[in-house]
């Protein structure tokens, strides 16, 4: 079943409790939006002691069949494009803020991409010729302006399982361009399967793990769901040889947070900012320590921050997950 997936963080328990872990990756996923952003959209990060910001432009999809990726046009939002996303990571730089450019594909009416799959030879190709203008183009960028990560892609399962060369191949051609680090964003159930770890210097994960079903939950309790994973991460970063990064991560404000991180339709229930606390601190204590751990991305930090978190939700867009 496929759900859609917006969190709104109100929540800086991580960044306050990382000052002291300056080698940590204290990241937020910098939402995309309709304007640009000036230091007072990145003061906020800076008062949370954030180090990392997640840039995200955008391509968009017509359904899980089609093959042709748009994007880097007018009619999206600023931020959603080539110059919006320079001049979102031009700003921050400004203030010393890392960068991990991480373009992501939106499928119409909020379909999981990670369901993206072509139904014949000819359409797949036409999507491998697609996405490689789409990513590459955002490797440049990465380059010119001296990103730090560069995400080659975001919950893509059913591609990446099909077309594994296509990817091999693209991660040799994006080695050319860009010589900063690179990962790939895993959904939480997928990345045991993805096939290319050893070419990249991160193993990402969207960590939308469910750790615990209770209506508010302890820290204590999460804790405990925690050790179901944890051991399955830490085995393929040791398989491997690569640190884990979390390329998402988070709870929202509302009952049963830990139960399908990954949810945000309101019949979850009542505000409950326990809820949030408690899961949010119980992933900081389980990885935070681990030397094998890279650090992480909140998501989602929206521009105008002073409007967003609380009491009141605030949709401007959706991203989709199993």
């Amino acid at each position: 079943m496929r759900h859609y997936k917006l969190l709104v963080f109100i929540l800086i328990f991580g960044f306050q409790s990382c000052k002291t872990q300056t080698d940590k990756i204290n990241g937020v996923s910098f939402v995309a939006a309709n304007a640009e952003v000036t230091a007072k959209h990145i003061h906020p990060l800076v008062n949370v002691n954030a180090n990392y910001a997640a840039i995200m432009p955008f391509g968009f999809i017509k359904d899980l069949k089609h093959p042709e990726i748009i994007h880097n046009t007018h009619r999206q939002w600023f931020g959603e494009t080539v110059d919006g996303a320079t001049q979102y990571i031009n700003e921050l730089h400004k203030k010393n803020i890392k960068i991990m450019l991480k373009p992501q594909i939106w499928v119409w009416q909020g379909e999981y991409t990670g369901h993206i799959e072509m139904s014949s030879e000819t359409d797949w190709k036409a999507l491998e010729d697609s996405y490689s203008k789409f990513i590459l183009a955002y490797a440049v960028l990465a380059n010119q302006l001296n990103v730090d990560i560069f995400c080659i892609g975001t919950e893509l399962e059913r591609f990446v399982t099909n077309r594994s060369a296509y990817w091999q191949a693209l991660i040799k051609k994006i080695k050319t361009i860009y010589k900063g680090k690179l990962t790939y964003a895993a959904n939480w159930d997928e990345f045991k399967r993805t096939p290319f770890w050893s070419a990249l210097d991160y193993i990402g994960i969207d960590a939308y793990f469910p750790v615990n079903d209770s209506k508010t939950p302890t820290v204590e309790a999460c804790l405990e769901g925690w050790k179901t994973h944890k051991p399955i991460i830490k085995s393929i970063s040791e398989k491997e040889g690569k640190p884990i990064l979390f390329t998402e991560f988070g709870y929202r404000s509302v009952d049963y947070a830990g139960k399908r991180p990954w949810k945000s339709d309101r019949a979850l229930g009542a505000v409950n900012l326990e809820a949030q606390k408690n899961t949010t601190k119980a992933l900081f204590e389980t990885f935070w320590k681990e030397n094998w751990f890279a650090g992480g991305f909140i998501w989602k930090w929206f521009i105008n921050h002073s409007k967003v978190g609380g009491k009141t939700i605030l949709c401007l867009r959706h991203k989709t997950n199993q």
